[in-house]
């Protein structure tokens, strides 16, 4: 018998914008999807209508997008097994709830709020289950006439699943092994809300697994206490034989290692915790994004890709497809992963250096509209080219070449004290007029060929004669090659900012 086709699927809720840990748990469905040579389905799970937040799903789509994850069916790209919002699937869900209900594995339950609030105030720790349940308010205890009156006058209730006691319920976990529960520590979970008609999480997460034929279920830790019950309820429906195989991935680790990363640790330390800038729809507050914040889209899978699974070898940067080639379930770690943000910036400023010049240029060009410039393409990639290596995002393009758009009026303090000697004055009047003598300032070697042999032949300090050049036409001891520098800004401009800073620095 042929083995089934790989499928899995990665489920978010529209509740705010996509958290990076989230994008990981996509990621690593993706590699394993097309190192499997199957499919990856993208399901929204907006049964919590409470939580809803508008523009949240079409955030999610847009980061993945940008990531260059793809999705092979599901919402956006469509697909044989649709509605793919859970929202939209109400009366396929009604029908298995119905279906858990005949076979006596759910039950009806009335109980308010304030009633259930009253037992957690009488009973530490009190849950609903095989223990409890027969003091509550349901089908389990009230008459079947009672239920049915009930429910036809419109009492709000939910379905409940009921959990049989003191049974040993194994999970058999990609990552963590095999995980056996007993089932007196498990509640009996609401599987389906009548106030809304919609079904929770664990519901209808099952029945949508089963019926787009999802062979894998890879998720956060945080999924791992539901393993159990869902294992149940494959159980209860009869579908046992079809039942995924489960993969819960480590969690996301705060920098310092200790509890799980919140946004409050981004905004303590300055990265950002989602992939793309989120504008609140309620409060109006705006939180950061890698994409925004200069992040490459590649240096972001790579940096997430590692984080939690190790391919054995020592090569640190890779091609989406060299992750897929590698990628493996049976890498992944059991303990969490510290999310090292500064490793992150490492791999975007890589990213950045494997790109061409004019590739970095282009990315620059908005940034230096910004500020109120505008420049050949041809020249900005020349530009770029000579302080490529040096930065970590575009936007560290301005500092590393506002000097070439915008001419010094101040000089630094400390590169002065440290620099500017007593002979600088007269050695750069006479250099003045070397550089007069230059015919053609884009012959960079050439020029300073001329120029070496002029110190050389005054006997003058070659450092003092460079660093006080630098100073006047950069305002600091910074920048590249200072004869890419007066190639950049040609003779005129270079001549006129000698000039201006001999009566400026005293």
């Amino acid at each position: 018998m042929a083995e089934k086709k790989v499928r899995v699927r990665f489920a978010p809720s529209p509740t705010g914008p996509l958290h990076i840990g989230g994008v990981r748990t996509c990621l690593y469905n993706y590699l394993f999807a097309k190192k499997n040579g199957g499919d990856l389905l993208l399901r929204i799970e907006d049964t919590d209508s409470q939580r809803f937040v508008p523009g949240a799903e079409d955030y999610i789509i847009e980061s993945f997008k940008w990531l260059g994850i793809k999705f092979d069916e599901g919402v956006g790209v469509g697909g044989d097994n649709g509605p793919y919002r859970q929202s939209e699937r109400r009366e396929i869900y009604k029908k298995y709830v119905q279906q858990l209900l005949d076979a006596g594995y759910a039950y009806y339950a009335f109980d308010t709020p304030a009633e259930l609030e009253a037992k957690r105030q009488e009973t530490p720790n009190f849950q609903y289950d095989s223990h409890t349940r027969m003091s509550g308010v349901n089908s389990l205890t009230l008459p079947a006439d009672e239920v049915k009156r009930r429910i036809e006058a419109g009492e709000k209730y939910v379905v409940r699943v009921k959990i049989q006691p003191d049974e040993d319920i194994e999970v058999d976990d990609m990552v963590r092994g095999k995980v056996v529960i007993n089932s007196n520590i498990l509640d009996d979970k609401v599987l389906y809300k009548a106030a809304d008609e919609l079904p929770t999480y664990h519901l209808a997460n099952i029945v949508d697994d089963h019926l787009m034929g999802i062979t894998h279920v890879i998720r956060g830790e945080e999924w791992l206490p539901s393993a159990p019950l869902h294992v149940l309820l494959y159980r209860y429906f009869g579908w046992a034989d079809t039942m995924p195989r489960f993969a819960h991935l480590p969690l996301l680790l705060k920098p310092e290692g200790n509890g799980k990363l919140s946004k409050r640790d981004g905004d303590r330390l300055g990265f950002p915790v989602f992939p793309l800038e989120w504008h609140d729809p309620a409060s109006g507050a705006i939180s950061s994004g890698y994409r925004e914040s200069g992040y490459q889209p590649e240096a972001v899978v790579n940096f997430l890709a590692l984080l939690g699974w190790n391919p054995g070898i020592d090569q640190e940067l890779f091609s989406m497809d060299e992750l897929i080639n590698l990628f493996s379930i049976d890498r992944v770690s059991k303990s969490g992963a510290r999310f090292n943000y500064e490793k992150g910036i490492w791999f975007n400023h890589e990213y950045l250096i494997k790109k061409s010049d004019e590739e970095v240029a282009k990315l620059f060009v908005p940034i230096l509209k910004e500020k109120g410039f505008e420049c050949d393409l041809a020249k900005l990639t020349y530009i770029v080219s000579l302080v490529k290596e040096r930065i970590n995002f575009p936007k560290d393009l301005w500092d590393q070449t506002s000097f070439f758009f915008v001419a010094p009026t101040e000089y630094d303090e400390k590169s002065l004290k440290k620099r500017w000697k007593e002979e600088s004055p007269k050695c750069l009047t006479e250099l003045m007029e070397v550089l007069k003598g230059l015919s053609d300032f884009s012959k960079v070697e050439e020029n300073e060929q001329i120029v070496l042999d002029w110190v050389a032949s005054k006997g003058y300090n070659l450092g003092t004669v460079m660093n006080s050049f630098r100073i006047t036409l950069v305002g600091a001891a910074k920048g590249p090659h200072i004869f890419n520098i007066i190639d950049v800004l040609g003779k005129e401009e270079t001549l006129a900012r000698v000039e201006r800073a001999l009566t400026v620095i005293k």
